[in-house]
């Protein structure tokens, strides 16, 4: 087999897998569905608030950045309960931390979006 067929073939893979996350991220996890939303209205927003295209991209990566976390978050979750059905303190402090993370993610997208509505309209 040559090397671009095994790329495209690795290509096709990587995208379907990935469609695969995407879908069972919207089927089984709600705070995903509540981000989803968020940016399907931030989006179009960024485009407002954002001068130039430097400051659009850093508003949209920053909503990005919070579903990127929920997804990890998510498979880290899967994972701990394929592992253990039961309360260990180690699950229960990778869930913990899953949840932090996305936390931590929230604040930088809202002090991004907060900064950059300061910047444009109060300074």
């Amino acid at each position: 087999m040559n090397i671009f067929r095994r790329i495209k073939n690795r290509l096709v893979n990587a995208t379907r897998y990935s469609i695969a996350g995407f879908s069972a991220a919207w089927r089984n996890e709600e705070a995903f569905r509540f981000e989803a939303a968020a940016v399907l209205v931030l989006l179009p927003a960024a485009f407002w608030v954002g001068e130039t295209f430097q400051v659009r991209a850093l508003l949209i990566g920053s909503c990005l950045l919070v579903m990127l976390v929920e997804l990890l978050n998510s498979a880290i979750e899967a994972v701990v309960d394929e592992v253990t059905a039961e309360y260990t303190e180690l699950a229960g402090r990778a869930k913990d931390l899953g949840s932090a993370a996305v936390m931590l993610s929230i604040f930088i997208a809202l002090a991004i979006w907060l900064g950059v509505m300061f910047d444009r309209w109060w300074s």
